[in-house]
């Protein structure tokens, strides 16, 4: 068994290519049953959440083994720049990674070597799912490097100042930019969208496009997802499972007149 979806990455490239919206969500919960439900739902993009959250490696690669033989590509948004955590979550199966806090082209680079086999990179290889447990490893080998998504996040002030050269490091497809992080690290700390945040996240929108790479956001709710949509944004989280759950959960109990602000557990 070979588990990197080609087709689903080759659909996803071309989509973004042809500048059109890729739909999809962030799993932060155990259960794979929700990541069921998003490939059910024809959503194009997971991202498993092993950056914040409780998540250990069985829940992710649970989630992963939920879209196998999907048309919805799985990614691990992994905790740091740390090449064991990319190699990680490549070999459970994960057909690509999102890396927080990029600041740097010299970060991209490290982040994009991680991702690729010798010669072009520093990824070991091992006999994991990602391989078949080593049954199809030389398969997986020869078609890895050209597949693997890499996907940095963008998210504070000093992104912002390199900007000119994070466009210029090849190898990434697509990049996200984190308004509450970049909000914080502006002086705003605890506020999604800080003053001046909003233009910032313009600025590394309309560089990214410039140099004909796509950007993403999360969204949250139909008029901001309507917003970011207008902008250009093209990589577009429609929310959390967590978050989806209890803007649904507010809704009904608003209908019955119940509504209230969620309690400290």
């Amino acid at each position: 068994m070979v588990v990197m979806k080609i087709d689903a990455l080759k659909q996803f490239r071309a989509k973004l290519s042809g500048d059109q919206p890729v739909l999809g969500m962030f799993v932060t919960l155990e259960s794979p049953s929700i990541t069921e439900m998003a490939v059910g739902l024809g959503l194009d993009w997971v991202v498993v959440d092993a950056e914040h959250g409780h998540l250990d490696w069985g829940d992710i690669t649970a989630h992963l083994r939920a879209t196998i033989r999907s048309h919805t590509v799985a990614l691990v948004r992994v905790a740091s720049l740390d090449s064991g955590l990319i190699k990680r979550a490549l070999d459970c199966g994960a057909d690509g990674v999102m890396v927080p806090w990029i600041e740097t082209a010299e970060q991209l680079r490290a982040a994009v070597a991680a991702t690729r086999y010798p010669p072009e990179g520093v990824r070991g290889i091992g006999a994991e799912r990602a391989t078949g447990w080593g049954e199809h490893l030389a398969r997986h080998a020869a078609q890895a490097n050209q597949h693997v998504l890499v996907v940095p996040i963008l998210e504070t002030v000093a992104a912002t100042r390199n900007l000119p050269d994070l466009c210029q490091v090849p190898g990434v497809d697509v990049c996200f930019v984190g308004p509450a992080d970049y909000s914080a690290s502006a002086g705003h700390r605890g506020q999604w969208e800080g003053p001046g945040v909003a233009q910032a996240l313009k600025d590394i929108l309309d560089a990214q496009r410039a140099q004909g790479r796509p950007c993403g956001v999360m969204t949250t709710g139909a008029d901001d997802f309507a917003a970011r949509r207008a902008q250009g944004f093209r990589m577009l989280g429609l929310g959390s499972d967590a978050a989806l759950l209890l803007r649904g959960l507010h809704g009904a109990l608003a209908a019955a007149g119940r509504d209230q602000p969620l309690e400290a557990c």
